[in-house]
């Protein structure tokens, strides 16, 4: 019998994540002198710094080479971003390796073709709900949200509840099975 994707939450100590289409909605405005905007949901954010204050690992992984979003991403408490990563697992092999990681200890989340090998070799892979057919289909979670709209929250969350991590602003801590 497979194994519920809930069974490996468990086992979860790092976050790895792809920009363009997880963390935004894969959009890109383009200013007049050419800049490519993009926005992020703050929901994401905040699961992301709280993720890092509970001592797990959070970890940027894009083929994007915006100092914006690096800037935002640092800003959180991020220190491992790698942008321009045309192969994701260069970067993935050095972190994992640098931080003495195990697959099932990671979550990768990404939405296209450049993430399918490291979704692929991560504990849990993931993506967002409007990700590439491809990569649902090698992904052990699709989120119910899109790229953009809290994906990223939604797994963090599930993540550190089954841990008996996720605090809510009373000050208990929610634990979900």
């Amino acid at each position: 019998m497979a194994t519920s994707y809930k069974e490996l939450l468990h086992d979860i100590t790092t976050f790895i994540l792809d920009v363009d289409g997880v963390l935004t909605d894969g959009k890109l405005l383009i200013s007049e002198s050419g800049e490519l905007l993009r926005t992020m949901n703050a929901r994401d954010g905040y699961a992301m710094k709280t993720a890092l204050n509970n001592g797990y690992n959070v970890c940027i992984i894009t083929g994007g080479n915006n100092e914006g979003v690096k800037a935002r991403l640092v800003g959180l408490g991020i220190q491992n971003v790698f942008l321009n990563a045309s192969d994701k697992m260069i970067q993935l092999h050095e972190y994992v390796a640098k931080n003495h990681l195990k697959p099932e200890n990671i979550v990768f989340m990404g939405d296209d073709m450049p993430d399918v090998p490291a979704i692929e070799f991560a504990g849990l892979g993931c993506c967002p709900q409007d990700a590439i057919p491809e990569v649902k289909a090698v992904s052990q979670y699709i989120s119910h949200k899109k790229g953009g709209d809290a994906c990223v929250r939604d797994i963090i969350e599930q993540v550190m509840k089954v841990q008996g991590k996720w605090n809510v602003p009373d000050g208990k801590i929610v634990k979900s099975t």
